[in-house]
């Protein structure tokens, strides 16, 4: 029976992606408060950062959860031929025929 190793992420790839995305926020941040607009077009800004914060956050746990179900329903198909296969005796029939 093959099993497929869990991948587990590496604390520097942890940290990598956690600065990743804390300079990535803070650049629009910055970029949205320093633009020269007025407090209106300003603000939409924000609104629209915050909201494709948000949404990436939701999409990667979409994906995520679509990842595990799709690992276990293959584990659970791999669990039954192996079932099926265990309990398959070939001689079966050829004990009949004799």
């Amino acid at each position: 029976m093959s099993t497929v190793p869990a991948t587990k992420s590496t604390a520097a790839y942890f940290a990598q992606s956690g600065i990743a995305f804390a300079t990535a926020l803070g650049s629009l941040i910055i970029g949205v408060a320093v633009l020269p607009v007025d407090g209106w077009i300003r603000a939409f800004l924000a609104v629209s950062g915050l909201f494709l914060v948000t949404s990436t956050f939701t999409l990667a746990k979409c994906v995520r959860d679509a990842q595990e179900n799709a690992g276990l329903s293959s584990r659970l198909d791999q669990a039954r031929v192996d079932r099926i296969l265990a309990e398959h005796d070939p001689f079966k029939d050829l004990n009949n025929v004799a």
